[in-house]
């Protein structure tokens, strides 16, 4: 009996550095390579059902034709379903009589609730769930994850020491193909040839920029620049390219690792390592917290004194808040999908503490957009702001306008988005108009 294999790739776009790719090579007869243009957020927490913006889908598929055409290198070929995952992966295990399924252990729920339904729905079915979008696996941490450290401080003091595995090479092979291609690339054709961002998708582009970054001294000032509210190169900008799998963390480990051997090793190329393992708590923190991660009260178990305001949240998304800097960064994020970490934090503080607002509109209004949108680190990292997940300091809250003169004092960033402060009146309706009904807001208990 012929073994065949689905692989669905997820947030893990690349050949490079992939184990889970190289399982499936070496397992199966036949394997047909998928993906999703619509990938879904569903789960019982979420507060808003999410719709791509054209940023973030743009990156997406760019990322799919890239995979694409070094898939056809090694005799394959991307097939790009609209349908969702629950939906689509069964017809096909049924259709095709499929015996494996691979994907990436990238600690998305939306993702294991799919692959518990397969577990019951194909009992038979191999799975296998293979860690690659995390820097350690779970056998490499000394500690398990139910006792993960409550704070940053004391993870990165447990780990920061211990090796990153070395990364491996593409695969020279894959299985045969066992269905023909889709058409995918006539229906998002417009979203191939898209040119007004700075970051096009894609593992060539990761790989590109990875090697102009490390050609320069970028990394020896790293420190010293990576509050820069704009600009390719103040900060690494790595996070789009590794937030789809595009590029490896492990790779990007090993190629700092190697400008430090031979360039320079400094306080800022550290900190390119401590921003990575940032990234590695909230991948950590979300595998062990789950649900608990889209909840109001956050880990913490108690309630902000916020709301929802309807015409707050829609001129914080649209950039039209009594706060200049604000009002930047938002129209920064509205036309490109991006925004510096600075940028992200003063948003993240206006809406909790100057509009009140609940946090996970803007969370979810953040995933919405974003083309680096990682699930730990975005819903992580606005729980630590709004006072309910890992900062033992509680509500994090910015002063705007010291911000403003610290990081834009000639406002040449507020000028370039011609973001003016609105004197308006914020709000005309009360908080009881809320977007959504009751009912889909799951998590507000």
């Amino acid at each position: 009996m012929k073994k065949l294999g689905i692989y669905w790739f997820s947030h893990d776009l690349r050949i490079d550095d992939n184990p889970t790719l190289a399982t499936a090579a070496g397992e199966v007869d036949g394997l047909l390579c998928m993906a999703f243009a619509n990938p879904s957020n569903r789960n019982n927490f979420h507060p808003i059902p999410i719709q791509l913006s054209k940023n973030r889908l743009n990156f997406l598929i760019q990322s799919f034709d890239d995979l694409d055409k070094k898939l056809k290198r090694l005799g394959q070929h991307l097939w790009v379903s609209e349908v969702q995952p629950d939906i689509e992966i069964p017809n096909l295990i049924a259709n095709l009589g499929v015996t494996h399924l691979y994907l990436s252990d990238d600690g998305y729920l939306s993702n294991q609730s799919v692959v518990e339904f397969l577990q019951r729905e194909f009992p038979s079915l191999i799975i296998r769930k293979v860690s690659d979008y995390r820097l350690y696996s779970e056998q490499d941490l000394p500690f398990s994850i139910d006792d993960l450290p409550d704070s940053f401080s004391k993870f990165r003091r447990k780990v920061e020491k211990i090796s990153t595995r070395i990364p491996i090479s593409s695969p020279e092979r894959l299985p045969n193909p066992i269905t023909k291609p889709n058409s995918w690339q006539n229906k998002f054709k417009s979203h191939l040839n898209a040119q007004d961002s700075q970051f096009y998708g894609g593992e060539s582009a990761g790989k590109k920029h990875l090697d102009e970054y490390f050609a320069g001294d970028f990394a020896s000032t790293y420190k010293l620049t990576r509050n820069a509210l704009d600009g390719m190169y103040e900060s690494t900008k790595f996070s789009p390219w590794l937030a789809n799998g595009c590029l490896s963390v492990r790779r990007i480990v090993e190629r700092l690792h190697k400008y430090e051997n031979e360039v320079t090793s400094n306080e800022s190329t550290y900190w390119i390592f401590f921003e990575l393992l940032w990234r590695e708590y909230f991948q950590w923190y979300a595998k062990c917290h789950g649900q608990h991660l889209f909840l109001f009260s956050g880990i913490k178990g108690h309630k902000p004194t916020t709301s929802f305001y309807p015409e707050r949240f829609r001129k914080w998304c649209e950039g039209n808040t009594p706060f200049a800097i604000v009002n930047a960064c938002m129209k920064q994020l509205n036309a490109t999908g991006y925004i510096s970490n600075r940028g992200r934090q003063l948003v993240a503080s206006c809406l909790v503490n100057e509009l009140s607002l609940d946090w996970r509109y803007g969370a979810a209004y953040m995933e919405q957009h974003l083309i680096d949108y990682d699930m730990g680190s975005n819903w992580g990292n606005w729980q630590y702001l709004a006072g309910v997940g890992a900062d033992p300091r509680g509500l994090r809250h910015f002063d705007l306008e010291k911000q403003t003169q610290r990081y834009d004092p000639q406002q040449e960033f507020i000028g370039r988005w011609k973001a003016v402060p609105t004197l308006t009146q914020l709000d005309s309706m009360d908080a009881a108009d809320w977007p959504v009904s009751e009912g889909q807001l799951t998590g507000t208990n």
